[in-house]
């Protein structure tokens, strides 16, 4: 039985996406980057919150499941690739501990990354060999953790027509409730992007919850909030808490001790060194210690919770009530980017509540009350600057001027060919048209181009799917059906993660 909260209120919510990759290239962009995550970061979770589930806890966290990479992870030819890629590092951890077999720090680093990639297989080849959704279901069902959903492909919403941005949400609700059998009742929206009045088209889709990022709360992150005259309430990040884990600047993951994200050993393809010092080249980076990193991480996991039990403090004095806490990260955070971030997440969910931290899901805060004032949101995101410049700036002007073409002429074709071929049948070029359409709208290519991380890569990804919507959208007007069903197939075959996608939905039609 846990101590009674007498601190406050804690919710740790985790962002759970990638873009689709599946056969858009390997290295250093696309494949592997899913297959990096999928067994560093995904498993990991998974397995610790199957051991919470195991003990009985209830409520641990929120997690944010986008549906692409849902469906990615439920795809077939995603995990049979991934299950190759497990044995290429299985092979790789051999290889190093063949040219490190002289140090006694990266031969027992190499060990313990041919055990890592051993574990990961058997795992992918039990549990996961039927996809994720089992699994989080499993999980959601038993109240584990409380499921965030969203629209399809991560679109920044704001950017959109209304009716593009309607369809999207719907559908990727709906696609959630197909693999989970259940409707999330919140959202993380993609980028936290909002624009005044996006509550009301939450409350038509069934939406109650979302996030934003603390600015957009004017600071005033302890409650949630109902937005304007809606019943849909959101919650903000309190970045004075989330910093403290990764921040622009500083934050855990940078400390001396830890494995170094950046620096490989290209000649076995795996990261040997810890990050040393940040001005440390590469070439003189010391070699990993996991010993090191493990002293650090108690201390880590310490100056967390003495984090979150001052500022629980802080807004008691401050709101005279207990208060909440909201910590928001990129799910990938840990364990892809930072190797130690899963012990640090197990060590800071055990240790929060003997602080006498109360710690659940978002649901679990409004059932305790944490609900504050209406408020009046601005427009945001959880970019740069906290407005839309990432996805709207000059940098990606011409994207922008591309996606809202994009969208009218997405428009104009399904409006245009239902009204002539009529409404009684699904139409397969007509549903992989708009299925090109959403992947090419992802906020993620205007992100990377923005932060100059694989740029070339993220307009060519645009570019690719404009053009494949455009193609189907000609052969849909020619007239040559056989043509336009066979290239519709092939598009299909290498991009289809939503098979139950109806271009005529997009008419409001409900069949």
């Amino acid at each position: 039985m846990s101590p009674a909260p007498a601190e406050g209120t804690f919710c740790l919510v985790l962002h759970s996406h990638l873009p689709w990759l599946p056969h858009h290239g390997s290295w250093p962009v696309g494949e592997e980057w899913l297959y990096q995550a999928w067994t560093h970061s995904y498993l990991p979770l998974v397995d610790l919150l199957q051991r919470f589930a195991a003990e009985g806890r209830r409520d641990v966290l929120t997690l944010g499941m986008t549906p692409v990479l849902a469906a990615q992870l439920d795809d077939p030819y995603a995990i049979s690739a991934c299950h190759d890629w497990l044995g290429h590092w299985q092979l790789r951890a051999r290889h190093a501990a063949t040219l490190w077999g002289g140090d006694p720090l990266l031969r027992d680093l190499a060990a313990a990354e041919h055990q890592a990639a051993v574990r990961a297989t058997e795992v992918l080849e039990t549990q996961w060999r039927h996809g994720f959704s089992p699994m989080l279901r499993s999980l959601v069902d038993s109240d584990t953790v409380e499921l965030l959903g969203g629209p399809l492909a991560h679109p920044f919403q704001p950017l959109l027509d209304e009716r593009v941005r309607a369809f999207f949400l719907g559908e990727g609700l709906a696609d959630t409730a197909l693999r989970l059998g259940t409707r999330p009742a919140g959202i993380w929206a993609p980028e936290c992007g909002y624009e005044p009045g996006m509550e009301h088209g939450y409350a038509a889709a069934g939406v109650r919850r979302f996030l934003v990022d603390g600015p957009s709360l004017r600071g005033d992150t302890s409650a949630a909030h109902p937005v304007g005259s809606s019943d849909v309430v959101c919650f903000g990040r309190d970045l004075e808490v989330t910093y403290r884990v990764w921040s622009p600047k500083a934050g855990y993951p940078g400390h001396a001790a830890y494995r170094d994200f950046h620096t490989w050993a290209h000649e076995v393809g795996l990261k040997s060194s810890r990050v040393t010092g940040k001005q440390v080249p590469s070439h003189e980076k010391a070699p990993y210690d996991p010993g090191l990193a493990a002293d650090v991480l108690g201390v880590h996991v310490k100056d967390f919770v003495d984090t979150v039990v001052a500022r629980l403090r802080s807004l008691r004095e401050q709101h005279g009530r207990e208060s909440l806490v909201v910590a928001a990260y990129d799910t990938e955070l840990f364990g892809h980017w930072w190797h130690e971030g899963p012990a640090w997440l197990e060590g800071v969910l055990r240790a929060l509540p003997e602080a006498g931290v109360r710690v659940t899901t978002l649901r679990g805060a409004l059932e305790a009350g944490h609900v504050g004032e209406p408020i009046d949101l601005p427009a945001s995101s959880w970019g740069s600057g906290k407005d839309w410049r990432v996805w709207d700036g000059e940098q990606v002007a011409d994207l922008v001027q591309d996606n809202a073409a994009l969208q009218k002429r997405l428009l104009d074709l399904v409006d245009g060919h239902f009204a002539e071929h009529g409404r009684t049948a699904r139409d397969p070029v007509a549903d992989q048209a708009v299925a090109e359409a959403m992947l090419a709208l992802s906020s993620d290519w205007a992100f990377m181009v923005t932060k100059d991380s694989a740029a070339d890569y993220a307009r060519r990804r645009a570019r690719v799917h404009t053009e494949r919507f455009d193609a189907l959208a000609g052969l849909l007007r020619s007239g040559d059906r056989a043509r336009a069903l066979d290239v519709a197939a092939q598009f299909r075959r290498a991009d289809g993660p939503f098979g139950q996608l109806d271009a005529r939905r997009l008419l409001g039609l409900n069949d």
